[in-house]
């Protein structure tokens, strides 16, 4: 009979209990993924019960207190606590969201806070994010014009112009999206991903770029575009209210409208 064993460092066991609840007070109990490389265990999860009322409303305001108040240890990224870096992005209640934005009281029970799933864990919260920035990178996310900018101007739109990469440029690269798609789950190594592929629109439809021809090619793959299957999980969770698989479609577009003029 075939024995089947799970990955090293992929069974999570039950961690500590940190009771730092008040009589009578507005209390909640923090349920957060704990892995150290360097310790040579496995991953757990530790319990950490609060206050509310001494710390902020949000859930990065929790994760602050208890790293400041109670477990030093505890390790996550976090910049503009506004919504707008990414750098706190992790899965809360079973979703992909941004923890500055993400309310304690939406979370009826136990708040479970867990790292961006299927990426490599760096520690604790704190995803290693370096396949996905060069996924980025790879879309060349900046503009490419061949014709000169004009003289002490800059390169002009207009209104309708402008309009076509209205919910494009807000992606703030978080990475919600691309850790909630099965398919990106399963071809991460060749399939560029919800993210990468809504920058890389992002540049096509922007009428002052003039690399169209070069940029479509280099999506012309069996697996860099076409493994999307407009699951849409990637719309779901989006924090900023984004639509990659709309992105993503309005390439393949492009792709058809191509293969049709060359034909």
């Amino acid at each position: 009979m075939a024995e089947f064993t799970l990955p090293k460092n992929s069974k999570i066991v039950e961690g500590k209990t940190y009771d730092f609840s008040t009589k009578g007070g507005n209390n909640k109990v923090f349920s957060i993924y704990r892995w150290d490389p360097d310790a040579k265990e496995l991953p757990k999860v530790d319990k950490y019960i609060i206050d509310l009322d001494k710390c902020g409303p949000m859930v990065l305001d929790a994760i602050i207190y208890i790293k400041n108040e109670i477990d030093p240890t505890l390790t996550f990224r976090r910049s503009c606590r506004e919504g707008i870096c990414g750098s706190c992005a992790m899965n809360i209640d079973g979703t992909n969201t941004l923890a500055c934005t993400k309310s304690i009281q939406s979370v009826k029970k136990a708040v479970k806070i867990y790292p961006l799933p299927h990426m490599k864990v760096a520690k604790d919260l704190v995803p290693d994010l370096k396949h996905f920035y060069d996924q980025y990178a790879s879309i060349k996310p900046w503009l490419q014009s061949e014709t000169p900018p004009p003289a002490e101007k800059e390169r002009l739109q207009s209104k309708a112009e402008r309009e076509k990469i209205d919910g494009l440029y807000e992606c703030i690269l978080c990475a919600c999206c691309s850790t909630s798609c099965p398919s990106y789950w399963w071809n991460s190594d060749r399939y560029l991903g919800p993210a990468a592929l809504l920058q890389s629109y992002r540049w096509l439809a922007d009428s002052r770029d003039e690399s169209t021809e070069e940029r479509l090619d280099a999506l012309e793959d069996p697996f860099k575009l076409y493994r999307c299957h407009t699951i849409m999980n990637c719309a779901k969770t989006c924090p900023k209210g984004l639509n990659p698989a709309k992105a993503i479609a309005e390439i393949k577009k492009m792709m058809a409208s191509r293969s049709l003029e060359t034909n």
